[in-house]
């Protein structure tokens, strides 16, 4: 028998070592995917980390709430959930203020905006619900697409329709501009170049913001995959945020 030539060996192991570097390639990409699904792994979190003034927003899918607990999580703020278009109420809002509001935490509430009802009611229906209750937080309106709105998304007419009065009459009412939460399809959609009086709230839960308009953020929610001690519902994470400030000047924002 004839000796086996160099070269095709050399080739051959170089083949598995490529294959070998594929495969770990993959094994690498699908661990990273499975932490980041389930939470333990979020880019985000080390740019927010040059936020100190963090927070969170809940609604009746983080179930009941231990509010002492879920304070000493390392947070400043939270958000509740209160309203929906003309006259959902979240079934845990009235629980939720008046815990939270016995805590340390800056509290404020967030009204989901309907694309199917007028503002006038959907402002009387945020008024009827949460309380004007002296250092909580400005009001939020929450804009962003839902149901069948993700394909067929509303003229900015319309929703502008909607949202100049809503918001003119919680501030009216409450005494400050809203805060305005937006996905960033929907804030270039139909808060991009207006509502200057407005802070905004901006979704962006991928990579840190960039507004397309150049304008500054006032809070960032950067994760919707935390996992904090103090709730027990169907939803097991919870929504971060960061204010772009110290607590002293959110403090200021809730003061008015």
């Amino acid at each position: 028998m004839t000796a086996e030539s160099p070269l095709p060996r050399r080739r051959r192991v170089g083949r598995r070592k490529a294959v070998a570097a594929v495969l770990a390639a993959v094994l690498v990409l699908a661990t990273c995917a499975a932490l980041i699904a389930s939470g333990v792994l979020w880019p985000n979190r080390l740019f927010a980390s040059g936020y100190s003034t963090r927070g969170v927003d809940v609604s009746s899918y983080q179930g009941t709430i231990d509010w002492p607990a879920l304070a000493s999580e390392n947070i400043d703020f939270a958000i509740i959930k209160s309203t929906e278009g003309s006259s959902a109420v979240d079934s845990r809002f009235a629980e939720n203020w008046s815990a939270a509001g016995d805590t340390d935490l800056l509290v404020g509430a967030y009204h989901f905006m309907s694309f199917d009802s007028e503002g006038a009611t959907q402002a009387q229906n945020v008024i009827d619900t949460v309380p004007d209750a002296p250092g909580s937080l400005p009001v939020t309106v929450d804009v962003e697409f839902y149901g069948d709105y993700f394909e067929l998304p509303p003229t900015q007419t319309r929703v502008r329709d909607i949202l100049d009065p809503l918001l003119a009459e919680l501030e009216d009412h409450y005494g400050s501009p809203p805060i305005i939460y937006a996905t960033p399809e929907a804030y270039d959609r139909y808060i991009r170049d207006a509502y200057p009086d407005n802070p905004i709230w901006i979704r962006s839960v991928a990579v840190p913001p960039q507004m397309s308009d150049g304008r500054d953020w006032t809070f960032w929610q950067y994760s919707h995959r935390d996992r904090l001690r103090g709730y027990d519902g169907e939803e097991t994470f919870i929504d971060m945020n960061v204010f772009t400030g110290s607590l002293d000047e959110l403090t200021a924002l809730a003061i008015g």
